[in-house]
């Protein structure tokens, strides 16, 4: 697999989920917490930052990385329209960019989680490709800089085993579904939980608040 390709395509999938999108659509909350289907399109257009734009942005809110990049997205939400967002998304699909600090597997990752927290809610498809989930599932079960995700954590002790693709990670009690569920799953979005199986099922709902 190639990460980029897989990015390209992935920008320009969520350019066109975003064409259809009616204004009350782009108000919807997204699986992304306190975020609307709006913010989250946004902050996809936050991913070619450069040290210096970082820099500059975290000199100025003296705050941590994950709150800047909450505050960039909100703020650039507001301040952009539909039209533009999507434009943006669409126009630098097929630059080969990514924020300091990040590999392209997390800019994969970033989109294939994304395109869900948007796609989920509006009942509206959006690819999940296979081998690119299988990347990115197993990137954030065993990444330690960047700092793995808080809810990666819930997943630890358990065997995830895919039912669509050969893979599986860890040991313990067996939870057992399809890659693209899994991924979001590792990612903190319960949403697909009613795809899941196996009995590292009932050890995972308490942690994640199930």
């Amino acid at each position: 697999m190639n990460a980029w390709d897989e990015i390209i395509a992935l920008r320009i999938a969520v350019a066109g989920l975003l064409d259809d999108l009616s204004p009350g659509e782009w108000d919807t909350p997204s699986l992304c917490a306190g975020w609307t289907v709006r913010d989250v399109a946004a902050h996809l257009t936050l991913q070619q930052l450069g040290f210096r734009d970082l820099g500059l942005l975290l000199k100025d809110r003296q705050r941590d990385m994950d709150g800047m990049i909450r505050e960039m997205a909100k703020r650039r939400a507001r301040d952009w329209s539909p039209e533009r967002i999507r434009a943006d998304i669409r126009e630098t699909a097929h630059r080969r960019k990514r924020n300091p600090g990040v590999t392209p597997i997390e800019t994969l990752t970033d989109l294939l989680v994304h395109g869900q927290d948007i796609a989920i809610p509006l009942s509206r498809s959006f690819p999940m490709p296979v081998e690119a989930a299988t990347v990115a599932t197993q990137r954030c079960l065993t990444m330690r800089m960047p700092p793995p995700l808080p809810a990666s954590k819930a997943l630890r002790g358990l065997r995830l085993v895919a039912t669509d693709v050969d893979w599986a990670h860890g040991d313990g009690p067996e939870l057992r579904g399809p890659i693209g569920v899994l991924l979001l799953t590792a990612c903190g979005r319960m949403v697909r939980s009613s795809l899941l199986s196996g009995d590292g099922l009932a050890v995972l709902r308490p942690r994640a608040g199930r």
